[in-house]
């Protein structure tokens, strides 16, 4: 199972030619399951509010329009459970972002390869997906 980062989600909605062609072949293909974290949902929420994004959520509320689109796309929702917390500690200091460390968490947790281009990311002991 894939576990879309927060860029690679809003870049899969908005600008996919970002996405390198071996992301968007497997983010396309059906028989792959692909999860989008509420953690990536929050952080999208909060940037928005803090004006750091703006979406054009098309006559909806951009909490409904985050929705909507993931559902759309056939990703699933992947909530926070407190057994998501437990690595937390153990995580090297290499990425400061605390989505970011939490979306590694629920990698590590649910055994899914993160998928970003993030190169901090890439150097904790995780499946990642991005060349």
């Amino acid at each position: 199972m894939y576990l879309l980062d927060t860029c690679t989600l809003l870049w899969w909605l908005a600008q996919p030619q970002r996405l390198t062609p071996k992301v968007r072949d497997v983010i396309a293909d059906p028989a792959v399951d692909v999860a989008v974290s509420v953690v990536t949902l929050w952080e999208i929420l909060v940037k928005v509010r803090s004006g750091k994004i703006r979406i054009l959520a098309e006559g909806h509320g951009t909490y409904d329009f985050l929705l909507k689109a993931v559902a759309a796309s056939g990703f699933k929702t992947l909530a926070l459970l407190e057994h998501d917390l437990r690595h937390t500690l153990q995580l090297p200091m290499l990425h400061r972002d605390p989505f970011d460390r939490m979306l590694i968490c629920q990698a590590i947790e649910n055994a899914m390869t993160l998928v970003t281009p993030d190169v901090a990311i890439h150097r904790y002991p995780i499946r990642t997906l991005w060349d």
